[in-house]
This record gives C-alpha cells, sequence and structure tokens, in this order.
C-alpha cells in the first residue's frame, strides 16, 4: 500500500518506524515544522523528521496544510491511505478525501473518552486505570471519526504520562499495522462513535500543573504523575515555584498545604484529606534533587505553608 504518513513528536516514531519495516511504502513524510528547543532556543529537527531523513524518505514541513499547493501535493502522490500520529493539527476535508482507503489516526485513548490534544495526560490525572490505543477514520472533527480498532492497557498506580506514552506508543504502531491489514483484507467494519459518552482531553496549559492542596492526596498524586513533562506540578515554596516530580501517599493531617515534618529526608504535606510525602523536587534556580538531597542545609519549619 502507498502511504502518506504525518506525524510530528517522539509518540509517532514507533509507528513511522513499524511502517518503514512493513511490506508498505512510504512515500511522503509531513510535520510540523522545525522548532527552538531548550534554554539556547536552538532549532530542531522532530523526532519524526529525524527518522525519515535516516531512511531518506521525502519529509516536507508545511505551515499551512490548507494551502493549495500542499492539496496538489498530496493529490499528485495519489496514497491509498494517509496514516496520521500526532500530526498536531486538524486535516482539512479536502485531504482527508484524496486517499482510497481514508485517512486512518492513531489516537492514545479509548474513543469517545479523551478527544482532543493530551490524552494520555488528562487519563492519569482524572484517575483512569484501564486507556489505550483507537484507530479511526478521520473526519473533520476533532476526534469523532469512526473507530476501526482497539487495544486496551492498563494503568499502573505509579506510572507517569511520560512512561505511559512510550507504553502506547508501541502499542500504537502494533494497532496500526493490523488495521491497514484488516483494511486490505475488507474485514473491518467502521463503528460510529457514540457521542453521549465522549470526553475531552484538552491542552496543557502552564496553570493546570498548579497544585491545590485542598484536594485529596489521590487527586494531588495523579496531578504529579499526569502532568510531566510540561508543565509539570508546581506550588511555590517562600514566594519561588517548587515543581513536585515525585509523591507518595502518607499519614497525618493538617491545614491543606501545611508543611507537616521536614527532616531525616521526609518533607510531608498536608492535603485536603490527608497528607502526601515528596520524593522528588526542584526549586526555583536549582536543579532537581531527592528530598533528602534538597533539605541538607536547608531548614523548613514544620508549619510553613505552600503555594503561599
Amino acid at each position: 500500500m502507498k502511504i502518506i504518513f504525518m506525524g510530528t513528536p517522539e509518540f509517532a516514531v514507533p509507528s513511522l518506524e513499524a511502517l518503514i519495516n512493513s511490506e508498505h511504502e512510504i512515500s511522503l513524510v509531513i510535520c510540523q515544522p522545525d522548532r527552538p528547543k531548550g534554554r539556547g532556543k536552538k532549532v530542531s529537527y522532530p523526532p519524526v523528521k529525524e527518522l525519515a531523513l535516516r531512511y531518506s524518505i521525502p519529509v516536507e514541513q508545511p505551515n499551512n496544510i490548507k494551502d493549495d499547493n500542499f492539496h496538489d501535493l498530496i493529490s499528485g502522490l495519489s496514497p491509498d491511505m494517509i496514516c496520521v500520529v500526532a500530526y498536531g493539527k486538524i486535516i482539512p476535508w479536502n485531504i482527508l478525501d484524496v486517499p482510497k482507503y481514508g485517512c486512518v489516526n492513531v489516537h492514545a485513548s479509548l474513543l469517545p473518552k479523551y478527544r482532543g490534544a493530551a490524552p494520555i495526560n488528562w487519563a492519569i490525572i482524572k484517575g483512569e486505570k484501564i486507556t489505550g490505543i483507537t484507530t479511526m477514520l478521520m473526519d473533520e472533527g476533532m476526534d469523532t471519526g469512526d473507530i476501526l480498532l482497539k487495544a486496551e492497557t492498563g494503568i499502573s498506580k505509579n506510572i507517569t504520562s511520560v512512561e505511559l506514552a512510550n507504553v502506547l506508543s508501541v502499542q500504537g504502531a502494533d494497532l496500526l499495522l493490523r488495521t491497514i491489514s484488516k483494511i486490505e483484507e475488507g474485514s473491518i467494519k467502521p463503528q460510529k462513535q457514540d457521542n453521549r459518552k465522549a470526553s475531552y482531553a484538552p491542552l496543557l496549559k502552564k496553570e493546570h500543573g498548579i497544585i491545590n492542596w485542598a484536594e485529596n492526596s489521590e487527586d494531588i498524586r495523579n496531578l504529579v504523575r499526569g502532568i510531566q513533562p510540561w508543565p509539570g506540578a508546581y506550588t511555590k515554596l517562600n514566594n519561588k515555584i517548587l515543581k513536585i516530580y515525585t509523591v507518595k501517599i502518607s499519614t497525618g493531617t493538617g491545614d491543606p498545604g501545611e508543611v507537616l515534618r521536614s527532616d531525616s529526608g521526609i518533607l510531608r504535606i498536608a492535603t485536603g484529606n490527608g497528607s502526601v510525602d515528596i520524593t522528588k523536587l526542584q526549586l526555583e534556580g536549582s536543579k532537581r534533587m531527592s528530598v533528602g538531597d534538597f533539605l541538607r542545609g536547608r531548614d523548613i519549619e514544620p508549619g510553613t505553608f505552600l503555594g503561599k
């Protein structure tokens, strides 16, 4: 099958690699433009572009996929299918209509739950125990197309969104190949989504990372696990931003945000229904470290409040 692949971040890499190593022909890879990255703002290639160039596959990075020239490029290649994995933009109807078998999307949730840009993050933040991958035939809506195949995976209690993304990216690659095979066989019957059961996973914003210490301990732990790598969960300590990377649920009660203990490598903070122990953190102007290293030479009196 002649395929055009559209994808940008690391999550899409296993799917592209699986297609490259299959019997299918990848005629073109499309990804978002190069962006500045890191403190030095050095322009870097998206991970999908790096992989495509390694295999000498042509790459296009259009600023505007609604442009007529872009449509003409896609149409001129006469693809049997366009595979879309975390590309990052809504695909317009005139592109969706080009390939013989349509545009197949790999989405990191069990649709219709968690439509949108950040399904992995929100599944953890909301305390879900199961998530997975859905392949669907794309339409003009946001993850509203007909479902092709699904594959479930459990969300373990300590997994972060970064770790879960790695698991789902590999699962997505496998499901994409199976979906293409079944489409070729004519053995898939697309299923309409039940919009009544839909939920949404909007793009993360910096304010989503603010810890509300009045919430219960489990919700706070889920936020810390689920909002990585950006913006990360954070609070304030003495008017400085304190990023929190890992916590575990503990015992003890107090007013939300109150430091209950800060000795012997333990930094215990009261929540709305108990407390949590912070285990890895980073204070503004410093590096990421264990709480034991953080507390050495630093006195944080019990009764101090975080978030103020």
